[in-house]
């Protein structure tokens, strides 16, 4: 799957998701979503490395995975929502150093 075939994936999930649960997905609302995802990640990221009273439960590589997989989701609605082209924005801001 390509990055433009997993976003417009990930938006057919996201819009179910905000019919069902009566959700206005407006451009505060995905980056709100985005800051509530890196949370997610940074708690799952300090249980995973022992820094959290959750360091002992199970499945805490899995967990990191799932909120790396949230964020990474989220990232590319917010980018579709703002109409940006993000193979693009990556060329410009990042590929132009490769050597």
């Amino acid at each position: 799957m390509d990055l433009q075939e997993l976003t417009e994936a990930v938006e057919a999930i996201s819009r179910r998701y905000a019919t069902n649960f009566g959700i206005e997905r407006n451009g505060d609302w995905f980056v709100l979503k985005l800051q509530e995802e890196l949370g997610e990640l940074t708690q799952a990221y300090l249980a995973l490395t022992g820094q959290s009273r959750r360091s002992t439960e199970p499945g805490l590589k899995d967990k990191l995975g799932d909120e790396v997989a949230d964020l990474l989701c989220q990232l590319l609605l917010m980018a579709r929502h703002a109409e940006i082209d993000v193979p693009e924005a990556v060329r410009r801001k990042w590929l132009k150093w490769a050597a």
